[in-house]
């Protein structure tokens, strides 16, 4: 009882209720990334997979948040320097990151080479016959998965201190992403545009991590507020296309 009452004191605290609410914002935001890299693999999975398999890597996500919570001296100890190259020290989060910025940046590109070039002749069986697996696609989303989960709980135990409101403001975030991942891939699909909007996120989204890796912090505002700007030229398109099909049609 008395363990339960020390780690719920904060309710009584109306600034632990702005924390919670603002670090749920942020965290909901950052799952964006995580959730455009879902939508985009799960597209490419036979139609009767795709609800599954966003499913799947959701709670893998929710699950990994969790455990990583639960081992939060061994995150905080992650940002701790274990060499220097180049005049610059690197920690585990710096390798995690820097490698899944490579994995994301190789994957948007193949994708992007895909979408352009679909009839090149090295891929062609690849991206014709196999599309991808049930197996493949969780792998790599679940990779994904752990890189974007360190990020995540690293930026939690920067805005607050206690732990219950870092577990709430996963859990609630996870909840989000469960509910908005269907609509979205959905619309992606819908939207073919959309999906090179989106793999162009993708490669913004892996160079960002590369340079957060190798100490160049770029400021998340400035990534959002590209995406945000782009999402509403793409949608002023989009506007734009409809309106003139029942004008071409007329003729």
């Amino acid at each position: 009882m008395d363990f339960l009452a020390q780690h719920f004191l904060w309710v009584s605290d109306p600034t632990a209720w702005v924390a919670l609410a603002t670090l749920i914002a942020l965290e909901v935001v950052l799952g964006i990334d995580n959730l455009i890299f879902i939508s985009i693999l799960t597209n490419k999975l036979p139609e009767h997979q795709r609800a599954s398999a966003r499913r799947l890597g959701i709670s893998a996500a929710l699950l990994m948040r969790l455990v990583l919570l639960a081992t939060i001296s061994f995150i905080v100890a992650m940002t701790a320097p274990v060499f220097t190259a180049f005049g610059h020290p690197f920690s585990w989060r710096d390798m995690i990151l820097i490698a899944g910025g490579l994995f994301l940046v190789w994957k948007a590109t193949k994708e992007i080479h895909h979408s352009v070039d679909p009839d090149d002749g090295k891929d062609n069986v690849v991206s014709n016959t196999v599309t991808l697996t049930f197996g493949a696609a969780i792998f790599q989303i679940l990779l994904l998965d752990l890189v974007f989960s360190i990020d995540s709980i690293i930026t939690a135990v920067g805005m607050v201190d206690e732990i219950a409101i870092m577990y709430i403001a996963v859990i609630i975030t996870v909840a989000v992403m469960l509910v908005a991942a269907t609509p979205l891939a959905n619309f992606i699909e819908k939207n073919p545009t959309i999906v090179m909007l989106a793999l162009g996120f993708l490669l913004m989204i892996g160079t960002t991590l590369i340079a957060d890796g190798f100490g160049f912090h770029v400021p998340k505002g400035y990534i959002y507020a590209a995406m945000g700007f782009s999402v509403f030229v793409e949608i002023l398109n989009m506007l734009s296309r409809r309106r003139k099909k029942p004008a071409s049609g007329g003729h």
